[in-house]
């Protein structure tokens, strides 16, 4: 089972555990085994556990906001291991995305392409060789996880890290040297583009694209070690890190010198509390049974509904006042009964229901669109705290700022 820290303070517990208009991304069916149509022939990489197919397809093209205009309404639903297990959960949130034309962010865990008879391969810093605190799948699930990655690819999702061990707390992530990282970071990375050597597998097509260019972004374990991860994220060329716990909601900015996007987990209301909770399903349920992912079976419902209801009270403060991307992190994990794949499925179909200006995208989509953006207009709706919307209305407020260049 996952292990995470934990600290309760004015926002109440934070505890961290990482195991306009929609997009259209297609149709998948929900067991991983049909793709969308690739853009060309693959050009097969390495030992051809990858292949270079060209661009990725339903990929939106950035839209740079006009002077006065309102923005539109972000949403970023991604996922920490993003492994598919026998309850088929990466499956079912392809579906879902389906139904409500969205992409998401799938931070994949290397180690999720490795065989645990291959463990001895990984080498994690600080730690005795093979070791991790996040169990190795069986065969049949690298299988499907492969296919599902594969598929979603295709559909438009984004394929993140969530790096390999999962290692939290004072012998954790948040001990590694920048060195340690790019280590932590070059073994993911030979998991996932290798995965055809070390499983054996002869009957699953190329992850249909090129790994070493497609990365861009991770989230590290318990969202911890951040500050040692900058500086080899900037190095490799990566334009976004989701690792910061307790952001406000308000606009993004970069760090590290400017060369990386940061997006937090956000502090959204938690209805029936006077603190606020982390926008991330292991939070709600450690404020709610204590951190026992099989809490008491009689407030499932009661919980279920809480957790809802908070996703759509961050998503509802963001929308009808500073319109700030609302980012949310999510497990594939059945805590207390599954109630937070539930709440999840029907905060993203209340959400949906607020009009043409929602957007679902994943990470990689919202750096695209940022970068498009007049920089003086993004300086200007970063002064815009939680629940504040702009004085005198959107016209006002971006008239000035939007009719200046970059």
């Amino acid at each position: 089972m996952l292990t995470a820290g934990a600290a309760a303070g004015a926002l109440g517990t934070l505890a961290a555990c990482s195991s306009g208009t929609g997009l259209s991304v297609g149709g998948p069916d929900s067991s991983g085994d049909k793709d969308t149509a690739q853009a060309r022939p693959a050009r097969p990489i390495g030992d051809g556990s990858t292949a270079d197919t060209g661009p990725q397809p339903h990929q939106p093209t950035p839209d740079r906001l006009k002077p006065g205009q309102k923005p539109p309404q972000f949403v970023v639903f991604s996922w920490d291991g993003a492994g598919e297990l026998s309850n088929k959960l990466f499956s079912r949130f392809r579906k879902v995305a389906a139904d409500h034309g969205a992409t998401m962010t799938f931070f994949l865990s290397g180690i999720y392409a490795l065989p645990e008879s291959k463990k001895t391969l990984y080498r994690p810093p600080q730690h005795p060789v093979g070791a991790s605190d996040i169990g190795y799948l069986a065969d049949r699930h690298i299988h499907n996880t492969l296919q599902q990655v594969r598929a979603a690819w295709l559909e438009g999702h984004e394929i993140g890290t969530h790096f390999n061990g999962h290692f939290c707390g004072a012998t954790g992530v948040r001990n590694w040297s920048p060195a340690e990282w790019r280590s932590e970071i070059d073994q993911a990375m030979a998991f996932v583009t290798q995965w055809k050597t070390n499983t054996g597998f002869t009957d699953l097509d190329p992850l249909p694209f090129d790994y070493h260019k497609e990365l861009m972004g991770g989230r590290t374990p318990c969202l911890e070690g951040q500050s040692n991860l900058l500086p080899t994220a900037a190095a490799l060329g990566w334009k976004y890190d989701a690792s910061s716990p307790g952001g406000l909601q308000i606009w993004p900015g970069k760090v590290q010198g400017g060369k990386i996007w940061d997006f937090p987990l956000q502090s959204i209301p938690f209805p029936g509390h006077s603190f606020q909770v982390l926008s991330m399903d292991y939070n709600m349920m450690f404020n709610q049974s204590a951190g026992n992912p099989n809490g008491d079976r009689a407030q499932y419902g009661a919980w279920r509904t809480q957790a809802r209801d908070a996703y759509v009270a961050g998503f509802d403060r963001a929308y009808t006042t500073n319109r700030a991307p609302f980012f949310i992190g999510n497990h594939f994990e059945r805590w207390n009964g599954g109630i937070y794949m539930d709440a999840v499925e029907e905060a993203i179909g209340k959400m949906a229901a607020y009009g043409d200006d929602v957007r679902f995208v994943s990470f990689k989509q919202l750096v695209h669109w940022l970068e498009a953006q007049d920089q003086a207009v993004l300086r200007k709706l970063r002064t815009l705290v939680p629940g504040q919307s702009p004085v005198g209305g959107w016209a006002e407020f971006l008239g000035a700022a939007g009719s200046r260049s970059s």
